[in-house]
């Protein structure tokens, strides 16, 4: 395995001049003129703020919705003067929450994209859209005559309504057209499972607020599993501030570490055969499905029996959720042992599919390669998806392609699909089209752009109109057709009045008139950005009813009453057991990575950044095995191993971590791209390459071999052991047991025990606050006092306030050589600690300190203290001597050692915030509390003649954050949140012990163990 030429930045020059570099930089600045782009031809309408009382200079708000994997996030997209350029959480989308998650927040990165495909391709030729148009075209009389035979269209999971009636409609003219689905990550085994246990296919909605225990088995409720926001958001609540602990408690039975499972009260790790195992033992001790008998392992009965003890004793808000590497069987399994703990209904409904496309992905791409094979596929359209490189290994999907007469591909990039195709047509970013998309719970959005397409490109829905040959090809129109019904649209001939689609059109046109209605009752009915719309396109005169429920649904980024309502199932059908099968001693788990998912966003230089949450690994992918494998293997960090599955071999560098199952070898998926753009080319492994169709219905064999090479693996955190400082304080409800786990005594696991105060909210037994003197000057603040308070104890550490400050403060990325001389510059990081068997995060931002150490250092006193109590850094000023970095205790300050903004080329402008300046080589940048958010904040309130209200002011970070750890505000409100939070009795200061007083405290991580296994 060779390694990948990462961007090396030269020390000795004054501006990086490597060719590979330079590439780099330009994605992450957006460059190539990309935002010369104007406004999109119709109206879009903003979330709050009508344009009439918009200010040059200020930014603009627009409800939009951000679709991953086909499931909708809600959005607020902040525009500069007409240029997209941060992302925010909508806080009216019941999912979403105002937060959003770090791919929500590099989509800006990927819309700027330069690398992004900009014309149409014709084999290795560049064609134009006019020439793909002629040769569809062309064979349109031979689909109209043969009713669509050998017309196959591919997409990825689609929950938009209206490419759902595009299909509709384009299959009830030529009834053989073929619909096909491919995402590598779609689960489902989900659907199957709803199959076994109710005879059709349904949604699960996990509802964790309703929830006292939850068992979760290799479910990732907090990370890669769909309403991840939600989830997290909904079992933390009740644990802020330490409040209510013991509300309730999370056993975690995992083959790989996850963000779930680094949250658990209890955590095991063990293979999916194990796990599946453990869920039929643990369902016969409740009384559901037959004897499983008890497991050999005594340390895994011993968890199964105070599972099923707890489990029991929550009945009525007991949940056990059951992830991909359970059977369909095992996973129906879960769903009736729920229901029989919950007879009222609890924390398990059920809804119908909110995915339009074909349910079964692995079936549905299989039957397409086989009907390619076979050649019966004429034309195929593969829209926005890449199966040339992520399909089953075993398919060759690459090959077939070039076996269709006529294949074409729409998409961001130039990608191995796309290379493999025909035709390849750019596609529009979803911050430049119009379209739909629901969410997980069917809530559904209007997906509007900000901007014009950057690269000309096109939106599914214009693709599919080209194709069934509508008479409107506007996007804009066809979604609003979609939601409103023809008179909507007057050109447009409508459906027939009885059918489904019309049905639930006027269900549509229902709600958004319930919304309409609530917006008017409250005054806040928005207007268009502009008043007339290109082309006509609104299809109806403005201040009609049909308008304004449409800029009703617009400007709050939801349907109001679209979420899909709760089934009656009925009782679950127990499954029988799948029979017993050889377990293989070593299994391959397939696993999408935190930062790249399954490859879509491989090409985005801040998630390649962005060190992965439960590694620290930048900047590659590697195989996971645990210690004991390792040391059987012969193997350690970096060494370069053989994987073979099935006859099919790669190499890939090895990653031993703490946590990971005995005889599991996790691989994350995504990398290894060879048609993904300058950054992300080359980089890490490719795993599907070992993927198999059976590979998706169960974890197969794997070998691992040594090959004697090794690879450079870059972490941005090393040292994960705490050595006695406890920068994480952690805390037990109870008394812990004498036997701590595994032998640990509880100083070793570095958990003390807490206590009920007279209140009953738990607090230390001795809680140490001495007042030390000091030789700073003390300060006192009549106006402002800005301070943060951070609760570990709602922390799931999933690293979104990384993402989110980088794109608020235009922080740049370095490249792999540079991350791996410690230059990495992020403003605020999440480290990550192992104590015992528990995993804990901690970010950390500059502290403020009011007795700040950097302050006195500096010669030139670059970093000083304002009048509001923030440690500022005046750009102007510095020269570079480092000191204040040396002198910090918790070095959060960054250093520019080369020119890593590029600055040469005018349309830098285009990604980043105007408000934040770009930094210069030589210069020491850090944390500001996002000061032009305060500042913005200050002139706003001082024109209305008030303080800043709390609440009013929210940082990058806070608002990100998905289970609202981060709070922050101004200390001389004694009603603020912040003021709450600091006055617990489970506040505390980082390295307290040094006296430089900061401004940003932690609140103490407070446990609910099971007395049973601790």
């Amino acid at each position: 395995m060779k390694n990948h030429d990462h961007p090396v930045i030269p020390i000795a020059q004054d501006e990086p001049s490597r060719r590979r570099f330079l590439k780099l930089m330009a994605a992450s600045a957006a460059l190539a003129g990309a935002g010369c782009s104007g406004p999109p031809a119709e109206p879009i309408v903003p979330y709050v703020t009508m344009p009439e009382q918009g200010v040059p200079g200020l930014p603009m708000f627009y409800a939009s919705a951000f679709v991953r994997r086909g499931i909708a996030h809600g959005v607020l997209v902040e525009s500069n003067m007409g240029r997209p350029t941060k992302v925010e959480g909508n806080p009216d989308h019941l999912v979403s929450g105002g937060a959003t998650d770090v791919f929500a927040q590099a989509a800006i990165l990927q819309m700027w994209d330069p690398d992004r495909s900009q014309a149409v391709f014709r084999g290795e030729e560049m064609a134009t859209w006019g020439a793909f148009e002629a040769a569809l075209q062309a064979r349109r009389p031979r689909f109209e005559a043969a009713g669509g035979a050998g017309l196959a269209i591919l997409t990825g999971t689609v929950t938009s309504p209206t490419l759902a009636h595009q299909m509709e409609a384009l299959r009830a003219r030529l009834p053989a057209v073929r619909w096909h689905a491919w995402d590598p990550l779609h689960d489902d085994g989900a659907t199957q499972a709803a199959q076994l246990a109710f005879g059709r296919p349904l949604d699960p909605l996990y509802r964790l607020d309703r929830a006292r225990v939850v068992l979760a088995l290799d479910a990732d409720l907090f990370g890669a599993m769909p309403g991840s926001l939600a989830h997290a958001r909904a079992f933390t609540t009740p644990r802020r501030l330490g409040a209510q602990a013991d509300a309730n408690r999370l056993y975690v039975l995992e083959s790989t570490p996850t963000l779930t499972g680094a949250y658990a009260d209890a955590r095991l790790a063990r293979t999916p055969h194990d796990v599946e195992a453990a869920l039929w033992r643990i369902a016969a001790r409740l009384g559901v499905g037959p004897d499983a008998g008890r497991a050999a392992d005594a340390a895994l009965d011993k968890w199964e029996a105070a599972v099923a003890k707890a489990l029991d004793g929550a009945r009525g808000a007991a949940l056990v959720a059951a992830g991909p590497t359970v059977s369909p069987a095992g996973r129906a399994l879960a769903y009736a042992l729920t229901q029989r703990l919950n007879p009222g209904g609890g924390p398990l409904a059920f809804i119908e599919p909110v995915e339009r496309s074909p349910l079964d992905h692995g079936a549905s791409i299989g039957a397409l390669a086989d009907a390619m094979r076979a050649g019966q596929v004429d034309t195929l359209l593969v829209l926005d998806a890449n199966p040339a490189y992520d399909a089953p290994a075993d398919l060759d999907f690459a090959a077939l392609l070039k076996r269709v007469p006529l294949s074409a591909h729409l998409g961001l990039y130039r990608d191995e699909t796309a290379r493999a195709a025909g035709w390849h047509v750019p596609m529009a970013h979803g911050f430049e089209a119009w379209s739909d998309a629901r969410a997980h719970d069917g809530t559904a959005s209007i997906v509007q752009p900000l901007i014009a397409p950057l690269y000309g490109g096109r939106s599914v829905h214009e693709i599919l109109a080209v194709v069934a040959g509508a008479g409107s090809r506007d996007g804009h129109a066809l979604v609003r057709a979609t939601w409103l019904g023809p008179e909507a649209n007057p050109r447009r001939n409508p459906p027939d009045p009885g059918s489904d689609m019309e049905a639930g059109r006027n269900r549509n046109r229902d709600a958004m008139q319930s919304d309409a209605m609530q917006g008017d009752a409250a005054g806040s009915a928005a207007v268009a950005v502009d008043g007339s719309a290109a082309g006509g396109h609104t299809g109806a005169t403005a201040g009609t009813d049909a308008d304004r429920l449409w800029r009703a649904s617009l400007r709050r980024g939801i349907v109001e009453g679209s979420a899909a309502p709760a089934v009656a199932t009925g009782a679950a059908r127990l499954p029988a057991r799948p029979p017993a099968a050889a377990v293989p001693a070593l299994v391959a788990l397939f696993a999408p990575d935190p930062a790249v998912d399954g490859g879509a966003f491989a090409n985005n230089a801040w998630l390649q950044e962005l060190p992965r949450p439960l590694t620290s690994l930048t900047w590659d992918n590697a195989a996971l095995i645990g210690p004991a494998t390792a040391a059987r293997a012969g193997l350690s960090s970096g060494a370069v191993a053989r994987l073979r599955v099935d006859g099919r071999a790669i190499e890939a560098p090895v990653l031993v971590v703490d946590g990971q199952a005995e005889g599991v070898v996790t691989l994350p998926l995504g990398y290894g791209r060879r048609a993904a753009g300058s950054v992300g080319e080359g980089v890490g492994f490719d795993a599907y390459r070992l993927r198999t169709r059976a590979a998706l219905a169960a974890p197969p064999a794997v070998t691992l071999e040594r090959t004697g090479r090794t690879h450079d693996l870059v972490f941005r955190q090393r040292e994960v052991d705490m050595q006695g400082r406890e920068p994480v304080h952690v805390g037990a409800v109870g008394a812990l047991k004498d036997a701590a786990r595994a032998g640990a005594t509880p100083a070793q696991m570095r958990v003390r025990e807490l206590v009920r105060g007279d209140d009953g909210r738990p607090a230390p037994r001795e809680r140490e606050a001495p007042e030390r003197e000091s030789m700073y000057p003390e300060r006192d603040y009549d106006g402002y006092k800005w301070g943060m308070a951070i609760d570990l104890n709602a922390c799931i550490g999933c690293a979104a306030c990384t993402i989110a400050c980088q794109a608020e403060n235009n922080i740049p990325v370095v490249g792999k050589e540079e991350v791996a001389r410690g230059r990495s510059m992020h403003w605020i990081r999440v480290d990550r600690y192992v104590a015992g068997p528990r995993t804990l995060f901690q970010p950390v931002p500059c502290m403020h300190c009011e007795h700040a150490p950097c302050e006195e250092v500096c010669p030139v006193g670059a970093t000083m203290h304002d009048s509001e109590g923030l440690n500022v850094q005046v750009y102007n000023r510095c020269i570079g001597t480092r000191f204040c970095s040396n002198n910090c205790p918790y070095k959060v300050r960054r250093f520019n050692f080369l020119q890593y903004a590029n600055r040469k080329t005018e349309s830098i402008k285009a990604l980043q915030n105007p408000e934040v300046t770009v930094r210069r080589r030589g210069v020491m940048e850090k944390c500001s509390y996002c000061l032009q958010r305060i500042t913005r904040a200050r002139v706003e309130a001082e024109r209305a003649g008030r303080r800043i209200g709390d609440g009013e002011m929210v940082t990058a970070c806070q608002a990100v954050c998905p289970t609202r750890a981060i709070r922050f505000g101004d200390l001389n409100d004694p009603a603020s949140d912040v003021v709450a939070a600091k006055a617990s009795p489970l506040d505390y200061d980082l390295l307290e012990e040094l006296n430089t007083r900061p401004r940003t405290s932690y609140l103490t991580r407070v446990l609910n163990p099971d007395p049973e296994l601790e």
